[in-house]
């Protein structure tokens, strides 16, 4: 047996995300990069990249933990049925996507791969569908975690429960449109 080093693009989120988390928590001006700042700064080359890196930067430990661990299990299935390249366009348009409804819709920052996560939770629930099919499965996510953030987006909670449901939605566009 040996250790190899598959799901490339999985790893690589992984350890972005571990290195974000420690440049956020270092300080704020290294790590703003990692934070996307909910005000559109058209005049800020930092504003447009993070609208990508945010992803990378995680508040705490717990945070990036939870991320990562659905990351973990799910992106190397979700990366082996759609291959490398249209992983990596899931998880930029995603993140891109989010960034820019975020940044209309509300004022406050945004950070970590929260909505990557949920992205993949719903896309894993329809790997297998065939035709025209809606898998039982695919609904009974979407009422499960989706269902929550609904209910939880009510709370004041510091969480963009917006985030982890537009990253659904674009899991459930992944997993329809495969072509």
């Amino acid at each position: 047996m040996k250790i190899t080093f598959d799901s490339k693009v999985t790893l690589i989120l992984a350890s972005l995300s571990i290195i974000g988390l420690f440049f956020v928590n270092a300080s704020t001006e290294s790590g703003s990069i990692f934070i996307l700042n909910g005000d559109f700064q058209e005049s800020n080359p930092v504003w447009y990249i993070s609208t990508l890196t945010y992803i990378f930067g995680h508040a705490d430990f717990e945070h990036v933990i939870g991320n990562l661990s659905i990351i973990l299990l799910l992106g190397p299935l979700v990366e082996l049925k759609f291959g490398w390249q249209k992983f990596s366009l899931m998880i930029v348009s995603t993140a891109i996507l989010t960034a820019l409804l975020h940044t209309l819709l509300w004022d406050n920052g945004l950070i970590g791969a929260s909505g990557i996560a949920f992205m993949l939770i719903v896309v894993t629930s329809l790997l297998n569908t065939r035709g025209k099919d809606i898998p039982i499965t695919f609904i009974l996510v979407v009422f499960l975690f989706l269902g929550q953030e609904i209910y939880s987006s009510f709370k004041n909670d510091q969480i963009s429960h917006f985030a982890h449901l537009f990253g659904g939605a674009m899991g459930a566009f992944w997993g329809f449109y495969r072509s």
